[in-house]
């Protein structure tokens, strides 16, 4: 094995991008953990302020493909400064403004900022190494995403409760602040695609292996943010509805070491890595589905799901990035836009199911998603996901 296999990572401005990671799901998420404090100031209702959290989705999804398609030619480290400002003015407005419509404005503008930001993430990291250790470049810089959801969101939370939730939005204001002196002062900066090299959106969502990849995004996430949006229903059917503060903790305790067992392994192990998180997702629901009455099988199966999902965002990120080379960033912006639009659609399919059928549904409707998430791996060993992932400074 060649020794540029033990080239030391440049942790430093990998473990920046990871902050910008963290402050765009901690923006995201934090007021689904204030919604009352927040709408006992505002004088709107709890479903009012959980509408922050839809408008900011909605500016992801609209932003990324159009700003990321529109800037090919801009350097990326103003361009990553430029998202990071975004953070800074909307939750400078959300902690100062008294208006309930101003701060949909500002949350849907850092929706925007995120739908940028995420485009621009995987491929940055990637552009820092060489090809062989950008599945654990891109992992590092995706490590923000579990922390701010098992970390940052409940310690929010918590100070949002006992100093107030301006301060919490105040606090993100001031580490975006920081964190773009850190970009400015320790991330390498790189040269956008020149005017002859900007490749349309149309012929990246043709190369080979880029359909397969969204695909897997879509059935994958879809199957997981209908019991994710709805888990307090389906454990109010199993009686445990008071304890889905903590199932949900465990969820995003398990999803640390996902992250890091698929940080250490992805270079190598892309395809089989993919392939097992689905199959135990798959296994813990189907288990989750006979034994969803039974407390402990539901925390050992919510631990089993977290475990699988704590890497699917690096996976498909970088699977992505491997397959769209040069078209990385705007691959990127599909994913962004396939991610939300599976968000999305698991709040509806999820109701749906819900209203019509019950919670009981969800299970099934879930495991078909996930067995044609494994076809698609499966079959996709040309392209997308392919059996051969070792590259050629390992062979040697």
């Amino acid at each position: 094995m060649s020794t540029a296999a033990y080239e030391p990572l440049p942790l430093t401005s990998l473990l920046a991008l990871a902050t910008a990671a963290f402050i765009t799901i901690l923006t995201e998420a934090l007021p689904a953990g204030l919604l009352l404090p927040m709408a006992q100031s505002l004088a709107v209702s709890e479903a009012w302020i959980g509408q922050t959290v839809t408008v900011y989705a909605m500016g992801s999804l609209v932003a990324a493909i159009p700003l990321t398609t529109s800037t090919q030619g801009m350097r990326r480290r103003p361009l990553l400064l430029l998202a990071i400002t975004g953070f800074v003015i909307a939750n400078s407005v959300t902690a100062l403004s008294g208006s309930y419509t101003l701060m949909l404005v500002a949350r849907f503008l850092a929706g925007v900022s995120a739908g940028l930001l995420w485009a621009l993430l995987a491929g940055y990291a990637a552009r820092m190494v060489p090809e062989h250790q950008q599945g654990r470049a891109i992992a590092i810089a995706m490590a923000g995403t579990p922390l701010a959801l098992t970390i940052g969101v409940p310690a929010g939370t918590l100070l949002g409760n006992v100093m107030g939730w301006r301060t919490c939005f105040g606090l993100i204001s001031a580490l975006a602040l920081l964190l773009m002196a850190w970009v400015r002062l320790k991330l390498p900066d790189f040269a956008g695609q020149a005017a002859g090299k900007r490749l349309s959106l149309g012929y990246v969502f043709t190369l080979a292996g880029v359909r397969p990849v969204l695909s897997v995004v879509l059935a994958f996430v879809l199957a997981h943010n209908i019991l994710y949006t709805y888990i307090a229903p389906f454990l109010a059917k199993a009686g445990m509805a008071e304890q889905t503060d903590l199932v949900l903790l465990v969820f995003g305790v398990a999803s640390l070491p996902g992250i890091w067992i698929v940080g250490v392994l992805i270079d190598r192990y892309l395809r089989a890595l993919t392939l097992v998180s689905t199959i135990l997702f798959g296994l813990a629901m189907l288990v989750l589905g006979i034994g969803a009455g039974i407390p402990g099988v539901v925390y050992l199966t919510v631990a089993a799901w977290g475990l699988a999902f704590g890497g699917a965002a690096t996976l498909f990120q970088t699977a992505l990035a491997k397959t769209a080379g040069e078209a990385a960033d705007i691959a990127q912006s599909i994913l962004v836009t396939a991610w939300n639009m599976a968000i999305a659609g698991g709040g509806i399919v999820g109701g749906v199911l819900l209203e019509r059928l019950g919670a009981s549904a969800f299970v099934p409707t879930m495991l078909v998603l996930l067995s044609t998430t494994l076809v698609v791996v499966w079959l996709g060993k040309r392209h997308g996901f392919p059996v051969s992932e070792v590259t050629n400074s390992d062979a040697r």
